[in-house]
């Protein structure tokens, strides 16, 4: 297997540091209001690398953190009136929503930043004893020139960037020794929530956070470290910097990055209108749908979304949907006999899909040629699997095309469709359960109602529905 490091830029045979183990840290996203789609990208593909790496037997410990303490969950917070972890606890659980709904699958641990501030503060205290990191009037800074190899990630010249690119500087004020150096600690200001260190009341900066997780949860070297290509410069160059400082090995062996996801070509904003949550795209299709679309581009390159691309999606999907329910009919209708020579055959060149599936994956998880391979498999058994065909033989070839697709997180199987009375039903329960104020039955009925391919919009005529 080859995995695209962004360290030395190039594809390397992945080798575990330990045989047989995988550790994955994936920055989390900040829970400050629902995810956006793209947060969604780096929780798709990166559960598409732990599956693939199960599949091929590997024991994977995967951790992603949630930030759950950042200006932006201040400022919510300030917004409403209520404490920064009702914020944070509010949008995790949301988040957990979203990542279920995308058949992403819960990570080993899922560590929030603050309940680790006593590893945060012991590491920084670490970094000032090594003359790594000093204070200034209770704020911390790490030295950015005294870790020689700063720049090893991203590429970037350090004189370069202080001379030539100021866009790219860690902020900074004038208390700094050096304007490259970056924050581990800071002190709070009025109605803020702190922490008691050494230095000041206060809390971590961002990068420290996931340096001292990655460590606690998965060891001082992991095998790898992956998350947006937004993240390689500064947060991911730092995570390096504090880590390998402190740990005294290197922080991670590869590093893995997917490219960004453009709106219609435009970059996604609030300004120009085009920001979509995830909870949005879950309004007009099921987001299997969303999860087919990430996983049809190489995540290493950059993804535009629209309509157009999404009905094809479905469309798609929808294709492998149908093949496997055709399967499951002529595995109850079929020939009640023992498979024949000829389909034996077959079966040994149905088999050829599932080695172009792994070939696919191999190289630096090529999910779009992955789908591809299925496609083959759903082309041939439309073409060679009838009801003239045995149960078992049947049977085969449904096992392969669902075990590929779950490899992928794709649900194919679809439950039996539900009655329009039964949907009737529940949306009158739903509206009672909203009345009566209790929103948590009203959003599990929801759910229940999209994960069976309804599709519910509040209007003001009332409740209107419609099959995805």
């Amino acid at each position: 297997m080859k995995v695209y490091n962004t360290l030395t830029k190039q594809k390397e045979e992945f080798v575990p540091l330990t045989p047989g183990e995988v550790s994955i840290y994936v920055c989390g996203p900040t829970v400050y209001n629902l995810i956006h789609i793209g947060n969604a990208r780096p929780m798709i593909v990166f559960d598409t690398v732990r599956r693939y790496m199960e599949h091929k037997g590997y024991e994977v410990n995967y951790v992603s953190n949630f930030t759950d303490v950042d200006d932006k969950i201040i400022a919510k917070a300030i917004e409403e009136g209520v404490p920064a972890e009702e914020i944070s606890t509010r949008y995790i659980a949301e988040c957990k929503k979203d990542m279920e709904a995308m058949n992403v699958k819960p990570a080993t641990t899922h560590p929030l930043a603050t309940q680790e501030i006593s590893g945060m503060i012991e590491m920084i205290s670490v970094l000032i004893e090594r003359g790594y990191a000093y204070n200034v009037n209770g704020t911390v800074y790490f030295r950015t020139r005294k870790f020689e190899e700063y720049g090893k990630l991203s590429h970037k010249n350090l004189d370069d960037l202080r001379s030539g690119n100021r866009t790219l500087l860690v902020s900074g004020e004038d208390q700094k020794e050096d304007p490259l150096d970056f924050v581990l600690w800071k002190p709070k200001k009025e109605g803020e929530p702190f922490w008691k260190s050494p230095w000041s009341d206060g809390r971590p900066g961002w990068h420290i956070e996931c340096s001292v997780m990655a460590k606690k949860y998965l060891g001082a070297e992991i095998d790898i470290h992956a998350g947006g290509e937004d993240l390689i410069f500064p947060h991911h160059e730092n995570e390096i910097a504090q880590s390998e400082c402190c740990n005294g090995v290197p922080f991670a062996k590869y590093w893995l990055h997917n490219a960004f996801l453009n709106i219609d070509n435009k970059k996604m904003s609030k300004s120009l209108g085009n920001f979509f949550t995830v909870r949005d795209i879950s309004k007009q299709y099921d987001l299997q749908v969303l999860r087919f679309f990430m996983l049809n581009a190489h995540y290493r390159s950059p993804l535009n979304f629209s309509r157009e691309l999404m009905e094809s999606s479905k469309n798609g999907l929808e294709r492998i949907v149908t093949a496997v329910g055709r399967l499951k009919d002529i595995m109850k209708e079929g020939a009640d006999r023992e498979v024949s020579g000829a389909e034996q055959a077959l079966l040994e060149e149905a088999r050829g899909f599932a080695a172009k599936f792994d070939e696919a994956m191999d190289d630096d998880f090529n999910t779009a040629d992955a789908i591809a391979a299925i496609f083959e498999l759903v082309r041939f058994a439309n073409a060679n699997v009838n009801t003239d065909s045995s149960r078992q033989y049947a049977k085969a070839v449904y096992e392969e095309m669902v075990q590929l697709s779950d490899i992928l997180g794709l649900t194919v199987e679809r439950e039996e469709e539900i009655l329009d009375g039964d949907i009737e039903r529940l949306i009158e329960e739903r509206q009672a359960a909203r009345k009566a104020k209790n929103f948590a039955r009203a959003d599990e009925i929801r759910d229940e109602l999209l994960a069976r391919g309804i599709i519910l919009k509040d209007t003001r005529e009332g409740v209107k529905w419609q099959r995805a």
